[in-house]
């Protein structure tokens, strides 16, 4: 008898939850007609959201609506959602697919949002439109109240999962040599850091300083009658940390980065389009500059690279905007015509030099986890000897050997012993009396505040004095004289 009455709440728990079950596909079943019936009844009004406005410059609120569909429930129960991993380990977000509609309610309303994508044949580019469906009885009532909801919605998601891209051009050109997809993006995971960048700390603090100011001087900028942007030039040798220097600018500033390759830009006109296409909060970077100077092949002239740096293109879409330029010789600033380092192409200088003593002890930190070693006082006299690496090449050898840091020292000091006596060889056979000058001190007349990694304090004086006793001395061009109007020096 007790295993007929079990055989039969079970029976019974299971009729009960297949009808349970069946009634609710029955409910989103009926429900679903009745939407698909009021469509076709009710008046219905489309509003377009581009993806460009008119002047093909990128349409701010369609990002916005973009990220606050992304963040909607009901993205889940539509079709065609993307499946993307996301920032954390085995995570999954969902995106919305072409062509996706996605339903919202609002005040009681009931929207929807499709992300049309039409392919135009004629220019063989795509065109993004997000199309809003809304009932016209509804749309005086919410449509104002709605549009300012996505706008608070989308930033409380983007101040919550910020997620930096790095964008690159492309060079794809259809049959009639017109450009497509200009920039592709991929996640910007670059590790590096303010903090963890093998540079001198005094220089350090003083370009977080100063790259902070520039984030809460939008009303200063503006009150001036200038546009809301700064431009850095960061030079020295290949492996002193140029590259990671700009990631760590972009993650403190929390700002998209725009590497932009002048060999694949067609001529000046398509690195207009490239800036135009760029969003607000982004770093746009050229790497190379004095190879593209000093290059014959690149279809940009220095008129176009001027007009890119600070021309009217720039003062129309270059708010809240930082450029980087990058040279990999210190030398070439010599042979750069003066205007393309002017004040307002280029604000800022720093100097990526060979390693020092204090750029080792960050990077055995950094590598090896020593903050000081018995070794660490032969390091810094071979230093003073003059000899150097760079810290990409001094980074490499104490990862090699982070298993014995007595071994990965030894090693550092056997490398900078080499290179010491390669240099003095190499002096030996090209001696030569020339008179050699920092061009963060070739500075005569202007308002330059020098920020040199080893004084806290205005050496304008100083350095106009010292200039001109040069010139009295050397006829020589020496290089720009007056160029910038701030230079961050790193001893």
């Amino acid at each position: 008898m007790v295993f007929f009455l079990l055989l039969f709440s079970i029976v019974f728990l299971f009729v009960s939850v297949r009808l349970f079950l069946y009634r609710t596909v029955l409910v989103h079943r009926l429900k679903k007609w009745g939407n698909w019936i009021e469509d076709r009844v009710c008046d219905h009004q489309l509003l377009k959201v581009p993806e460009l406005d008119e002047n093909n410059q990128e349409n701010m609120f369609y990002r916005k609506v973009y990220t606050y569909l992304n963040s909607l429930s009901t993205i889940e129960d539509s079709d065609n959602t993307n499946l993307i991993s996301g920032k954390k380990l085995n995570s999954i977000i969902l995106c919305v697919d072409d062509d996706q509609t996605v339903v919202d309610t609002f005040l009681g309303a009931r929207v929807s949002w499709t992300n049309r994508v039409e392919w135009i044949e004629e220019t063989n580019v795509s065109k993004k439109t997000f199309l809003l469906k809304v009932k016209k009885r509804d749309k005086r009532r919410i449509l104002q109240s709605y549009i300012q909801h996505i706008y608070r919605a989308s930033e409380d998601v983007e101040s919550r999962c910020k997620e930096l891209k790095l964008y690159m051009n492309t060079t794809t050109l259809t049959d009639d040599n017109r450009s497509k997809n200009r920039w592709s993006c991929v996640r910007l995971t670059h590790p590096a850091t303010i903090e963890t960048i093998a540079m001198d700390s005094d220089l350090k603090k003083k370009v977080k300083s100063d790259l902070e100011s520039f984030l809460k001087s939008k009303q200063y900028y503006h009150r001036l009658g200038r546009v809301w942007k700064r431009s850095y030039l960061l030079y020295g040798p290949s492996g002193t940390g140029k590259s990671s220097f700009i990631a760590a600018m972009a993650k403190l500033l929390s700002y998209d980065v725009y590497e932009i390759d002048l060999s694949k830009v067609v001529d000046d006109s398509d690195l207009k389009t490239l800036l135009l296409r760029t969003k607000t909060k982004s770093l746009i970077v050229v790497e190379d500059l004095d190879r593209f100077i000093t290059s014959k092949s690149t279809t940009v002239t220095i008129t176009g690279l001027l007009n890119f740096m600070d021309g009217i293109i720039t003062s129309c879409c270059g708010d809240e905007k930082l450029m980087v330029f990058t040279m990999n010789s210190k030398e070439q600033i010599e042979k750069i015509d003066s205007s393309i380092l002017r004040p307002g192409r280029i604000d800022v200088h720093i100097h990526f030099p060979l390693c020092n003593f204090n750029s080792f002890k960050t990077l055995a930190s950094n590598c090896l986890g020593l903050k000081d070693h018995k070794l660490f006082h032969q390091v810094e006299e071979i230093f003073h000897t003059g000899s150097t690496i760079s810290p990409a090449e001094m980074s490499e050898i104490m990862i090699a050997n982070r298993g014995s840091p007595n071994r990965a020292l030894k090693s550092v000091i056997t490398a900078l012993q080499i290179n010491g006596d390669a240099r003095k060889t190499v002096s030996r056979l090209h001696h030569d009396d020339v008179l050699t000058m920092d061009d963060s001190s070739m500075t005569e007349t202007s308002n330059v505040f020098v920020m040199d990694g080893n004084c806290n304090v205005p050496v304008v004086k100083e350095i106009q004095k010292l200039y001109g006793l040069i010139r009295m001395k050397s006829s020589k061009k020496i290089g720009p004289s007056d160029q910038f109007s701030g230079s961050m020096e790193r001893s």
